[in-house]
């Protein structure tokens, strides 16, 4: 980095310039059944260059990456193509970050852990799970990484931080005399629980059993919905998609701050936040790609936009004083007053695996396609799939429920469950 920096600072025809390097160590299992078929240990490093040039008034970057064959004048060369290739480019002028120095860690109970002894430890939480007659985990593969993350620019920002991560991809089956039904399951922690991870992967192997046994409902129906915390943060990351201060600046945005995104509202109100750091989230940072430390805000609250959010550079173009930066999709959500009583009254579908939530603000439009999912019809629950489901995403907004408990998962806080009134099921 120190020669990158010195070639960039010799050439008269940069005006600025940005360093970013990423360094990861791995270590990963690779099983079929409960058999380690493979091992592999990784350590690399990724090194990417940006170079700013102002020109006629306006502003040009250009970027390259940087591999470790390159000599001096390798890299000497590949800068001043970039510097080439920047005069091409018009962008409205801005200032980079300013000054700033960090070296900080991601909060983690796996840093000092060794990585081999580490990995067999979650691989044998995973395979507690594996207990279901009829089921099992066809197979495994579990990633351990070490990333250390180094941002430096030519206005003095220089900030380091790591992060312990660990994602598990399993592929629970479920087999019986007439099929063999699978699912895809990828979990991922920044915490080590053991208990928590067998749990996670149990309740998987009771899905897929499910999935075998599951039926298609007589449709089509219009009922109650009920969405899991991965589709919940699907649907509020769309909305705080929004709120980014890049499709602001381009008019891409369909609400505008003060909005009531739920008139006349016959369900709980919506408050989320966007989080630099949230525990267990791998995707936390102390700064974005530019160096700006992250500032945590309230995209919705009471079901009004309440703020945007997004980079310097686009701040500065919307002229917003104190940016929160390019905050990663780290999602806070204030529970609401749903309780189980309460939902028992009447029939729901609560989706358990889906193809993907499909979030349409322009069309206002909200759907999927559902390939698991628990009808219950006021008296029983069933297990059922084939079907899709389908509503105007201003009506779910506006008599959306949230459960009064809470609970932490990946990249989301808050209720675990959402419920979507009078959808269309097909």
């Amino acid at each position: 980095m120190n020669t990158i920096e010195n070639l960039l600072r010799e050439n008269p025809h940069v005006d600025g310039w940005r360093i970013s390097e990423t360094a990861t160590k791995s270590y990963e299992l690779f099983f079929v059944h409960r058999k380690l078929e493979t091992v592999r240990s990784t350590d690399t490093v990724e090194t990417g260059v940006t170079v700013y040039v102002d020109h006629d008034g306006a502003m040009g970057d250009s970027s390259f990456a940087v591999y470790a064959s390159m000599t001096e004048k390798d890299i000497a060369g590949k800068i001043e193509s970039a510097v080439a290739r920047a005069r091409l480019v018009s962008n409205q002028p801005y200032q980079l970050p300013e000054g700033g120095v960090l070296n900080a860690g991601l909060p983690t109970n796996m840093k000092d852990q060794d990585m081999k002894a580490l990995g067999l430890r979650i691989a044998d939480a995973v395979f507690a799970a594996d207990t279901m007659e009829g089921g099992s985990i066809n197979a495994c593969e579990i990633f351990l990484y070490r990333d250390t993350l180094h941002v430096k620019n030519h206005r003095g920002v220089d900030k380091t931080q790591v992060v312990h991560r660990v994602m598990i991809e399993a592929i629970p089956t479920f087999t019986d005399p007439t099929q063999s039904v699978e699912l895809y399951e990828d979990y991922r922690f920044t915490e080590f629980d053991p208990a928590a991870v067998t749990a996670e992967i149990a309740e998987k192997m009771r899905e897929v059993r499910d999935r075998a046994n599951a039926v298609k409902p007589e449709t089509p129906m219009t009922v109650n919905v009920l969405l899991r915390p991965q589709e919940i943060h699907e649907l509020l990351s769309n909305l705080a998609d929004d709120a980014n201060y890049a499709a602001v600046y381009a008019r891409a945005n369909v609400f505008q701050l003060g909005d009531d995104l739920q008139q006349g509202s016959t369900g709980d109100k919506l408050t989320f936040n966007l989080k630099s750091i949230l525990s267990g989230c791998d995707k936390s940072s102390y700064f974005d790609a530019d160096g700006t430390s992250l500032r945590d805000a309230c995209i919705v609250r009471d079901g009004k936009v309440n703020s945007y959010y997004g980079s310097s550079r686009f701040a500065q173009y919307l002229d917003i004083p104190d940016p929160t930066g390019d905050l990663p999709s780290c999602v806070s959500v204030q529970p609401g007053t749903l309780g189980q009583d309460e939902l028992k009254k009447e029939p729901y579908v609560e989706c358990v695996s889906l193809s993907g939530l499909q979030v349409d603000l322009y069309n206002d439009y909200i759907g999927g396609e559902i390939r698991l999912a628990y009808y219950f019809d006021g008296k029983k629950t069933v297990p059922v799939t084939g079907i899709t489901m389908s509503g105007k995403l201003s009506d779910a907004l506006k008599g959306m429920r949230l459960s009064a408990s809470a609970c932490v998962s990946g990249p989301y806080e808050g209720p675990r469950r959402m419920l979507i009134r009078n959808m269309a099921v097909l």
